[in-house]
């Protein structure tokens, strides 16, 4: 694949990836998140992948930016899922 067919793709996937958030419900918005934070850890598991294969550095490069910004996404993910079940408990826990 070249760089303009990559670079298309990317931005074509970004535009749907956005489309596809708009038009989720805000009550389904908590429910997802678990599934989200499953596929933002295979992510995580790729990028650790593509970082640590040395192929290249810009390869590498990307990789770690990849690694970064995957993790706070799972960190995150859990966070806000924590606090979303916690609102759930019993008023005295």
């Amino acid at each position: 694949m070249t760089f303009v067919e990559s670079l298309t793709l990317f931005v074509l996937v970004g535009f749907l990836g956005y489309e596809l958030i708009t038009k989720i419900p805000a009550t389904l918005h908590t429910p997802l998140i678990a599934g989200t934070n499953a596929i933002s850890g295979i992510t995580l598991i790729g990028s650790v992948l593509v970082a640590g294969s040395g192929r290249s550095t810009l390869a590498t490069a990307l990789g770690f930016v990849a690694v970064v910004l995957a993790t706070i996404n799972v960190v995150g993910g859990y966070l806000i899922s924590h606090k979303m079940l916690r609102s759930f408990g019993r008023r005295g826990d």
